[in-house]
């Protein structure tokens, strides 16, 4: 790694924050404890940076040093050691133009003969202040190679002309929208889609499919028994989009026991299931699903009725073992149990998430 000094003579002797950044100190350190401010060095030191034209001086090291009680050799490494800090002045926009593989193969080698044509050599800063410039590593929009960031924005799908008119923008105060520079939506085909264009595979029809594929009949068919193959199926016949099912059609089955009376309600008037123990979304829905919302209809569930939930939910013995309907009561009651309270209090994971 190249070695990296700081500007001491551009970077004066005193340094402070805007009163607006202020706010987003309080959020970085309070993300910390009291013992551990030093953890909050980097983006402390990025907000030095923001406030100080886009780089970094040497008392707003020491002011960041000070804030955070840390040595001022203990931020020096820091500053020195990651690139995201500029360590001596920049333009009013500053260009990182990304130099790695993707980049140099669609043409960044010519994007910087024009950052040298319209700027000058990297990291020089021209005379009415506004551009600078710097080879950086990846910037992570390899998809849209080449491109530059300028400032906090990214401008993708660049040629030589269209970085030279960008730059000659902002020479004279011409604000410039960023992204790509080519006619496409963010990183989607330049030009618009050419495969996968069918929207069934994007509009969550094909996921109401009730039964897997190929799975081998449970009666043979009339061409298995008397050994003659299939005939062919007609090519003239429009296929049928499958029916889209419930979670009830999904699991239809022949369920052991009696069935729980289902009944239909005002939503305002349904309980909150989860608070029962060994009930997360996905059961309370399913039980939703089957018309039972309320504390009291799992109260006076038979064993039949058990039997048959338990059977159709497939997780037998699981409603006993968890207690459900002793729970149902008490809460029924206007009680409340252990369990419940601790879900109230928001403690309880399986009240977001099911249990096994």
């Amino acid at each position: 790694m190249a070695l990296r000094r700081f500007d001491l003579e551009a970077g004066g002797d005193t340094f402070a924050f805007k009163p607006e950044t202020e706010e987003k100190i309080a959020f970085w350190r309070n993300k910390y404890p009291a013992d551990k401010q030093r953890s909050a060095v980097i983006p402390m030191l990025w907000l030095a940076q923001k406030d100080n034209a886009g780089w970094l001086s040497e008392p707003a090291m020491r002011e960041v040093a000070d804030r955070l009680e840390m040595p001022y050799i203990r931020v020096y490494e820091v500053a020195t050691f990651y690139t995201m800090f500029r360590l001596q002045p920049v333009g009013k926009y500053h260009v990182q133009l990304c130099g790695t593989t993707p980049c140099q193969l669609r043409g960044a080698d010519k994007l910087k003969d024009v950052c040298k044509q319209e700027i000058g050599d990297i990291m020089y800063v021209t005379d009415d202040g506004r551009l600078s410039w710097e080879e950086v590593e990846c910037l992570g929009a390899c998809v849209n190679a080449p491109m530059v960031q300028i400032n906090d924005d990214y401008y993708e799908d660049l040629t030589p002309e269209t970085l030279a008119q960008i730059l000659g923008k902002l020479k004279n105060g011409v604000e410039v929208h960023p992204g790509p520079q080519v006619d496409r939506v963010n990183s989607a085909p330049q030009g618009g889609a050419t495969s996968l264009t069918e929207p069934s595979l994007f509009d969550g029809s094909r996921n109401a499919i009730a039964t897997l594929p190929n799975l081998p009949s449970a009666t043979p068919t009339e061409a298995e028994a008397t050994g003659k193959p299939d005939a062919a199926p007609p090519t003239n016949t429009k296929r049928e989009e499958p029916a889209k099912t419930t979670l009830i059609d999904a699991n239809k089955k022949a369920a052991t026991g009696a069935r729980p009376e289902s009944v239909t309600i005002d939503p305002a008037s349904y309980d909150d299931l989860k608070r029962i123990k060994g009930i997360g979304p996905k059961n309370e829905s399913a039980l939703n699903e089957l018309g039972v919302y309320t504390f009291k209809q799992i109260a006076a569930w038979t064993p039949e009725n058990v039997d048959w939930v338990e059977d159709f939910m497939s997780f037998p013995g699981r409603i006993e073992r968890e207690d459900w309907i002793a729970q149902a009561k008490t809460l029924a009651d206007g009680g409340e149990t252990e369990f419940s309270k601790r879900v109230d209090a928001g403690d309880v994971p399986s009240s977001q998430d099911d249990e096994d």
